[in-house]
């Protein structure tokens, strides 16, 4: 026994995890004294969402390595990647990673972070593995991944973790919830979920195993707060399908339906209507046809032969024989529905007849961003369907019923709310209350706050971990911080100013007149004598400061223009432009 805690303890697995099958009789795990801390990272409030760390005695098994995307004021970045400070210099005690399942918030931030963490051995099912590798191939100087398919029921140790993994629903195949044996005791992971009994493609809720591992006496339950605020149980995939049967009977035209790319169960409803109902399907969207294809070679969505066409192919069938299936229902602005609506697409425009469906609800944030699509699509004459008209969009994600459902049926001694802003977690929080898990047992955390558990007790540190959210913008990560943003504000409100000034090196006097360029501040054809004041001014302060004869501090006559011209121009127009000078000695 002292043996086995040693290499339990000192994680002598690694990187080269033994694949177990445990019974679910087998005794348990060592107990040891130390605690297990449990560190949620991810930034913008959805705790633990996107990465989950689990530390004991410095042996470190990672829950999911996901992004999120940019707020409407984030201009310019791409997506927000987890920060990983806590991870520096502990590479090498990275047991591995464990994947729930294959959106973007999960598995998003791989090709950023994979290779700063030392690309340790990932263990993931197979949609979700197939999904990382076709993404993985638009980052060709990142190191080849070692992903090991994994499915229900399989269990793997990883230094003192050991993991099973068992089926959840979500909206998209091959979702795995986690079971995690530590040496304090057993931990669930619920993973996003939802119970429906009604699934589309797949297989309904196995409540049984469930209880069976209810009956391994759950020490924690890390559970999904999304719906928590969400009242009575989510929308079945058999109601949306039926409703969505309603648009299919009806529509005299085409039918354009948007909706994620990764939401596989809604693109298979679509292709199975669009079979009844005689309609060919054109898949359009990078995006999309790479995770239709993925779905498809793995069996994952059933397409009957000559349904799927090329674009070529449309002119050959009547609009009311067609169904395009593409991104764009959160208003993206290089998403396909928005190039249609801008007549930015190379061949598909809106038409009177077209039926329109939005099968997404609004993500928050972008609610302005939605209202401008579904104004700019009914201006071009087409009828749009979205899930506030009628229920043609279900979350992936258990409402309060179910959520009271899972914690009855698990019945853990401690309880964290995970996957949700903060109002979410204490909405969770609150359901875990009534349903009789005392208080002091209860945790609401935030993103890069310690969790420590024990047998006995959970609470949280009083040291935090980095958890703001890193920047990408393109090939940069993490060099974009608040200052650019706010410069990218100030562009965006009031634009730039420029002023060339070209001195005498001699006599530190001004020559000529200064060259200005202004962009988004003012036209300078209709702004004449504003700019003859400004070059006034200009001419004044940089004579009265460098004309003295002596060393002249360049930087300091720039601060002295950048001040006191913004200070003239906000009296004269009320507004504040980013203001560049550039002096030249000659």
């Amino acid at each position: 026994m002292a043996k086995l805690e040693h290499a339990l303890a000192s994680g002598v697995s690694g990187r080269n995890p033994i694949r177990v099958r445990v019974p679910s009789s087998a005794p348990t795990m060592p107990k040891f004294k130390q605690n297990l801390k449990i560190i949620p990272l991810g930034g913008l409030g959805e705790v633990g969402r996107n990465m989950m760390l689990l530390d004991y005695q410095g042996k470190i098994l990672i829950c999911d390595i996901g992004l999120r995307f940019p707020e409407e004021d984030m201009l310019g970045v791409d997506c927000l990647i987890p920060n990983i400070g806590y991870l520096k210099g502990k590479e090498r005690n990275i047991l591995g990673i464990v994947f729930t399942h294959g959106h973007y918030d999960h598995i998003g931030a791989v090709p950023y972070l994979i290779g700063k963490i030392g690309n340790p051995k990932m263990f993931a099912s197979a949609l979700t593995k197939g999904i990382i590798l076709k993404r993985q191939e638009e980052f060709p100087n990142q190191p080849k991944l070692d992903i090991e398919i994994v499915k229900s029921g399989d269990r793997i140790q990883l230094g003192p973790f050991r993991v099973e993994f068992f089926k959840q629903n979500h909206n998209i195949p091959d979702n795995l919830g986690l079971f995690i044996e530590t040496p304090v005791g057993p931990i669930i992971d619920t993973s996003d979920f939802k119970f429906d009994p009604n699934p589309v493609n797949d297989l309904p809720t196995d409540f049984e195993k469930l209880k069976a591992l209810s009956k391994r006496k759950i020490l924690l339950l890390m559970s999904d707060s999304t719906g928590a605020e969400e009242e009575g149980h989510s929308l079945s995939e058999k109601t949306i399908e039926q409703n969505l049967e309603e648009i299919f009977k009806k529509a005299p035209g085409r039918i354009i339906a948007a909706t994620f790319a990764s939401l596989i169960n809604r693109i298979q409803q679509m292709i199975t209507l669009s079979e009844k109902y005689n309609r060919k399907v054109l898949i359009e969207g990078y995006s999309m046809k790479n995770d239709v294809e993925i779905a498809r070679n793995l069996a994952y969505l059933k397409v009957k032969k000559g349904i799927l066409i090329k674009d070529k192919e449309l002119a050959d069938y009547p609009d009311s024989r067609i169904t395009i299936l593409c991104t764009g229902a959160q208003g993206e602005g290089r998403a396909v529905l928005m190039r249609i609506i801008n007549r930015e697409h190379r061949f598909l425009r809106f038409r009177k007849g077209d039926s329109v469906i939005l099968s997404s609800s609004v993500i928050p944030g972008n609610e302005r961003t939605v209202q401008i699509l579904k104004d700019g699509i009914l201006r071009q004459k087409a009828k749009v369907f979205h899930y506030k008209m009628m229920d043609i969009h279900a979350g992936g994600h258990a409402q309060q019923e179910e959520l009271k459902e899972m914690i009855k049926i698990m019945r853990p001694k401690f309880f964290l709310p995970i996957h949700g802003q903060y109002s979410m977690l204490i909405s969770h929080a609150e359901l875990a209350r009534e349903s009789g898990i005392p208080e002091k047992n209860i945790v609401v955390a935030e993103n890069g706050q310690v969790i420590n558990l024990n047998q006995k007790r959970i609470f949280v540190e009083k040291k935090t971990v980095p958890s703001n959210y890193v920047m990408v913008d393109g090939l940069g990560i993490g060099d974009v911080g608040e200052v650019v943003l706010r410069d990218r504000h100030m562009l965006a409100r009031d634009g730039m100013f420029v002023i060339v000034t070209i001195v005498d090196k001699t006599t530190g006097q001004v020559k000529g007149s200064p060259d200005i360029i202004s962009r988004g501040f003012v036209y300078l054809r209709e702004s004449k004598e504003l700019l003859a004041q400004t070059r006034k001014k200009v001419i004044e302060i940089v004579n009265r400061a460098a004309g003295s004869g002596g060393a002249v501090n360049w930087s300091y006559i720039k601060d002295e223009i950048r001040n006191k011209i913004g200070q003239f121009l906000y009296t004269k127009t009320q507004r504040r432009p980013m203001i560049l000078p550039v002096v030249i000695e000659a």
